[in-house]
């Protein structure tokens, strides 16, 4: 590995997030500005005034327009019905002028996510959620990986962390992160021997698994769950769950004291939370592409 990277107190590589995140905001300008400027349109709905999501919607829109892009921006109200909230959504699927659409979740309680997300088209979802999506993604066919996931993939990358032939520990088995973040461990290209760990995995036995993994990615949003004990010297620890304490955002992963133990490390927040943006808006150039509406070489 490159010793130009900026490392914690500890000596661990710091994967910085922010900054690989305006790398890819800055290559995809670059791209779309050397193939003419083409519009290439991100169209997000947001319902309700969730106050984070709002925040959410609004980092993405700005990333997306210092990227080249156009964003639209589709706002209901708390009360919309599925029905309005449907009629929205299959209204931008077929749309032409827009490439890509993410529907913000969670949805207002009253709300059904799975139609709503059954209505977008494989090569608009840029999210990479539908079910569609997740069959492109476990049978290797073109489509757009869930964007978390893919963050921590193109960090590993980054940080020049090999995959290929490593064991991996992924904790956590949710369809949002923990299930794709394993496959595209284990498919071609990422190589990996992969265990995914859950919530019906003992602590003991977690704890073990842990300390032979090379890398351990943590998405379950328990509070430090990931301490020293269990980071054997030298491994790569990527924290993808969130966790809010008072004023303040946590990972799952005691930061302070595994940093002094492991070889790399995200940190929270400012790690995967960035990328998710940029590997978003990556899918956006990508589904473009696939809709034939970006020149490709």
């Amino acid at each position: 590995m490159s010793t130009e990277y900026k490392r914690t107190p500890g000596g661990a590589i710091l994967m910085d997030g922010n900054n690989l995140r305006d790398e890819t905001v800055a290559r995809l300008r670059k791209e779309i500005e050397a193939a003419g400027s083409p519009a290439v349109c991100l169209a997000t709905v947001l319902v309700g005034g969730d106050k984070p999501s709002h925040i959410y919607v609004a980092s993405k829109h700005k990333k997306a327009q210092e990227a080249g892009m156009i964003s639209v921006g589709v706002h209901l109200e708390d009360d919309a019905t599925q029905e309005q909230v449907e009629a929205e959504v299959r209204r931008l699927a077929a749309d032409p002028t827009v490439h890509g659409i993410l529907v913000q979740l969670p949805l207002p309680k009253h709300l059904d996510a799975e139609p709503v997300l059954a209505l977008l088209p494989p090569e608009k979802d840029v999210d990479g959620l539908t079910e569609r999506s997740m069959g492109r993604l476990m049978r290797g066919l073109p489509g757009h990986a869930p964007c978390t996931p893919l963050g921590v993939m193109r960090l590993l990358e980054r940080y020049e962390i090999p995959t290929k032939g490593k064991k991996v520990v992924v904790i956590g088995r949710s369809t949002l992160t923990g299930l794709p973040q394993t496959i595209l461990f284990i498919r071609k290209g990422g190589d990996a021997t992969t265990t995914c760990t859950h919530s019906h995995t003992s602590p003991e036995d977690l704890k073990a698994v842990c300390r032979e993994a090379d890398i351990i990615v943590s998405c379950v949003g328990i509070a430090r769950l990931i301490t020293a004990d269990h980071v054997k010297p030298g491994a790569t620890v990527v924290d993808v769950g969130v966790s809010r304490e008072e004023a303040k955002i946590v990972g799952d992963v005691d930061f302070d004291a595994v940093q002094a133990v492991a070889g790399a490390i995200t940190p929270m927040p400012g790690g995967t939370g960035p990328m998710t943006i940029g590997c978003l808006l990556e899918n956006t150039l990508s589904a473009a592409k696939m809709l034939g509406a970006f020149p490709t070489k």
